[in-house]
């Protein structure tokens, strides 16, 4: 396994828990795919599996309601949202197509971050409109993939969490978003575990998941569907 991220400090410290690689550098290089997955290559020899996980809320760069977000808000808000994605993406399915299928018959997964917000807006917390775009359009993405790599063997998917218990969601948890949360996610009653959404990615990139392809796994702690 091979853990890359911009945070040089917190990747080596995971990587260290893990017992696993780690490369660090800043991911919205146009080149940062190629040296991510040569790293990988040159320890592991093949790619079996691909979690895009990285991302950011663009609102101290000028998310927002979409009549007010600023040009910067909205390129960031893509660039680490989706353009991160594809371009990982595209460096892992060209390798996957070179090589042999595993004992599972699979060539490899990909699965990506999504969101609740794409398919259950919430207006009045979350008014973040180009990262909402962002992650439909990875979700877009991954269902245009999933149908054209199927039939070589390779399986795209989307994890699509509520609000997790990550830093960028506990400095936005407010007494008033405590009390929403509490009621939007039910079955959690509040923050959803990282745990939780990294054992549903694990899921899906795993063999048990064989015959899963183009969908998207909510890990929403009840959020979709309640009337909150």
């Amino acid at each position: 396994m091979l853990v890359a991220t911009h945070d040089e400090l917190s990747g080596f410290e995971l990587a260290e828990q893990l017992g696993v690689e780690c490369w660090t550098g800043d991911l919205t290089r146009r080149d940062a795919a190629e040296s991510i997955f040569s790293q990988c290559l040159a320890t592991f020899g093949r790619v079996d599996a691909l979690f895009n996980v990285a991302g950011l809320s663009g609102r101290r760069f000028g998310d927002g309601p979409v009549h007010e977000i600023e040009d910067d808000g909205w390129d960031t808000a893509l660039v680490y949202n989706l353009t991160i994605a594809f371009r990982m993406s595209r460096a892992a399915i060209a390798r996957m197509l070179q090589q042999d299928p595993g004992p599972d018959g699979e060539r490899g997964a990909i699965v990506s971050l999504g969101s609740v917000l794409v398919d259950a807006p919430e207006p009045r917390h979350f008014a973040t409109h180009a990262y909402a775009a962002a992650k439909g359009a990875v979700e877009a993405m991954t269902r245009s993939m999933a149908a054209r790599y199927a039939a070589q063997g390779i399986r795209v998917n989307v994890v699509s969490p509520g609000l997790a218990r990550t830093p960028a969601g506990e400095r936005s948890y407010t007494p008033e978003l405590q009390e929403f949360v509490r009621g939007k996610q039910p079955l959690t009653g509040g923050l959803i575990e990282v745990e939780d959404v990294a054992r549903a990615a694990l899921f899906l990139l795993s063999s048990s998941a064989r015959a899963i392809t183009g969908q998207v796994l909510s890990v929403d702690g009840g959020w979709s569907v309640t009337g909150v």
